[in-house]
């Protein structure tokens, strides 16, 4: 029997960064949720406030014998705009800010290995700014915002058209 790992990672609204990792063979769970910041269960109105330091974020639970971190790394890269601090897209603000959270060494080697690739790539002008940071406790998400693109399809399409994701993705990911 396969022994389940997880990966986290934060970039920008959870629901967008959800979809993606859960249609992969060896992706058992992907939650959406809050980590990195100073407070005990913070709530989705606490974070968005920006009063918490959390970070909006999916937690990934997956099989390492059928998807491998280093490949769950390059689709987190193909998710997010590396070279803004700033937030993602139509999000602004720290708590929609691009980060990965490694809760091991060899986490934190492939996570520092695939930035410096990246970075080298010359795929982009601006320099890659997404941290790479020690994993924290991560906070599930209230429950309506689970599974968000499933349960609630035209709002997560409407959302996502607004965010300007898709056009960077398939500007800088062709």
């Amino acid at each position: 029997m396969a022994e389940y790992k997880k990966a986290i990672f934060a970039g920008g609204c959870f629901w967008c960064m959800v979809k993606p990792f859960d249609q992969w063979d060896g992706v058992q769970q992907v939650i959406s949720g809050y980590t990195g910041g100073h407070v005990e269960n913070p709530t989705y109105e606490q974070v968005k406030a920006g009063d918490t330091g959390h970070y909006e974020a999916v937690e990934i639970t997956y099989n390492p014998e059928i998807i491998s971190y280093p490949e769950i790394l390059e689709l987190y890269w193909h998710q997010i705009d590396p070279t803004d601090d700033g937030g993602q897209f139509q999000d602004r603000g720290d708590s929609y800010r691009a980060a990965i959270f490694y809760s091991d060494e060899a986490q934190q080697e492939a996570a520092e290995l695939s930035k410096q690739k990246l970075a080298a790539s010359g795929r982009f002008t601006k320099p890659i700014v997404t941290q790479i940071l020690p994993a924290a406790t991560f906070y599930p998400a209230e429950e309506y915002h689970q599974d968000f693109y499933k349960k609630n399809e035209q709002e997560y399409k409407e959302d996502r058209a607004k965010s300007g994701r898709d056009e960077f993705i398939e500007e800088n990911w062709k």
